[in-house]
């Protein structure tokens, strides 16, 4: 598979070859270098017995001057007793040495350019001196930067490596067909509408919720008033019971309350309270035909005051309208009319 990194790692192997191939002998030359100067730094005479090595720069340069000091010295007492002895011998010899202008001035032209020639030379050792102290910390530089490239290239190789293995690994476990983007997006479409659908569902649920917690203190409510409401009963029992000495009117009250109960269940009447003196309201549980479920129908009765005259009655929990069946009965004031023929209706809707 022929990519840009591909052609990278070539050209980093490529590097690291000519590296390898290059005899810069900079590791070997590095252990030499640590080698002599741990012996330099045990021994420092050393570098007067001619050993090569290097410690502090500012040691060598003392040591190199002092050496070229005794060097010249050695040379100028050389050349001293050189020429006394050639003059002693010249004193002493039978024949006096044939010298004259010419001579001299053959050695002093030979004298100028062996000095000419050493001035160069000494010129390129200094050039030489100066261009190796500029371009070691260039070449230090160049290996240092080679040298972290190779890694990089190593740890890189590594890596491609590694993630080719992963890839492998990833296709080996997920073979096709894969999740392709497309596929993805309408999946990532779909739980999106799921969700919404979730989110509408959880919030009738918590309507529901609220709803029959509100029925709930509705209920405890009314027990807590019919609770109110028995003890109220159950205190004028007792003083009715005193005042009576007919020990039959505690049974007939309770015959009459189930007898009450059974005609509520009978009718559906679920409740039924007075609202004020002259308005009642009443609630039925009516099962429509052909359903399973049960509706509430409320009724509300208005009476004209302090007399049994219906004057108006409103009834919800029904679909059609049944206006013209209330005003006929509040018309006849038939109360029991109007609730059996609005019970009617209701079982009869579906």
């Amino acid at each position: 598979m022929d990519t840009p990194d591909s052609g990278k790692l070539e050209a980093a192997r490529a590097l690291q070859l000519r590296l390898d191939g290059a005899k810069l002998h900079i590791v070997q030359d590095q252990n030499k270098f640590d080698t002599l100067q741990s012996a330099l730094a045990k021994d420092p005479g050393l570098i007067s017995d001619g050993v090569a090595g290097t410690t502090d720069p500012a040691i060598v340069a003392v040591e190199v001057a002092s050496q070229i000091a005794f060097l010249r010295n050695l040379k100028f007492q050389y050349l001293e007793q050189k020429a006394k002895d050639q003059y002693i011998k010249t004193i002493v010899s039978d024949e006096a040495p044939n010298i004259n202008v010419e001579d001299n001035e053959l050695l002093r032209i030979e004298n100028d350019r062996k000095k000419e020639v050493l001035s160069a030379a000494k010129a390129r050792l200094a050039e030489k001196y100066s261009d190796v102290r500029t371009l070691a910390p260039l070449v230090e530089q160049d290996y240092n930067r080679a040298r972290a490239l190779t890694q990089e290239a190593s740890t890189l190789e590594s890596k491609i490596l590694d993630a080719r293995l992963t890839l492998t690994r990833l296709r080996q476990a997920h073979p096709h067909p894969r999740l392709t983007i497309p596929a993805a997006n309408a999946q990532l479409d779909a739980q999106v509408t799921e969700m919404q659908e979730l989110d509408d569902e959880l919030q009738q649920t918590n309507a529901r919720v609220d709803d029959v917690k509100e029925r709930v203190k509705a209920g405890a409510r009314e027990v807590e008033r019919l609770r109110v409401e028995r003890a109220d009963l159950e205190k004028k029992v007792k003083a009715g019971q005193d005042e009576v000495q007919d020990g039959r009117v505690v049974g007939l009250y309770d015959w009459y309350t189930a007898s009450l109960a059974l005609y509520r269940t009978l009718i559906s009447l679920e409740t039924s309270h007075f609202e004020s003196e002259n308005e009642l309201h009443l609630s039925y549980a009516v099962k429509p035909s052909g359903t399973g479920e049960r509706k509430s129908v409320s009724i509300q009765l208005l009476f004209v005051p302090n007399s049994r005259q219906l004057a108006d009655a409103h009834v919800e929990g029904l679909l059609e309208d049944i206006g013209d069946v209330v005003g006929a009965h509040v018309q006849a004031n038939d109360v029991p009319g109007l609730i059996a023929a609005v019970l009617a209706r209701a079982r009869a809707s579906a």
